[in-house]
């Protein structure tokens, strides 16, 4: 079966570099719109997390004095109960540490919503 096609090769070459062209500004649009995205809600976490060290490390401070402070009656030397409860301040604040650090590792600002949609261009380009 022969099929005429109104259009001839050399009249639809232009479209389909214009279409394709435009294809690749709007996906290069999508990546700085995620990348955007992605980079003001870092930012907003990490600015939330220096003002909230900066409020909290003044009462941590306090509570590690009233923490030896009241060790001090149970006939523990200063010097102990200051060994003991700065050990423990140490132990908690390097598990929290590293938890922190792992989940900075794992969350990472890849735009992965446009890698999708250009896979899926890709496989609609492979079908045609």
């Amino acid at each position: 079966m022969v099929r005429n096609y109104p259009r001839s090769i050399p009249d639809i070459l232009p479209d389909i570099v214009n279409q394709f062209s435009t294809l690749i500004t709007k996906e290069a649009q999508l990546a700085r719109a995620e990348m955007s995205e992605k980079i003001t809600h870092l930012t907003l976490g990490l600015g939330l997390l220096v003002g909230g060290s900066v409020l909290l490390v003044p009462a941590v401070v306090i509570l590690l004095q009233a923490a030896i402070a009241a060790l001090i009656p149970a006939e523990i030397a200063t010097v102990w109960a200051t060994l003991i409860v700065d050990g423990a301040a140490l132990a908690i604040g390097g598990a929290l540490l590293a938890v922190g650090i792992s989940r900075l590792k794992a969350a990472r600002p890849i735009p992965t919503k446009t890698i999708e949609q250009f896979q899926q261009d890709a496989e609609v380009a492979n079908l045609n």
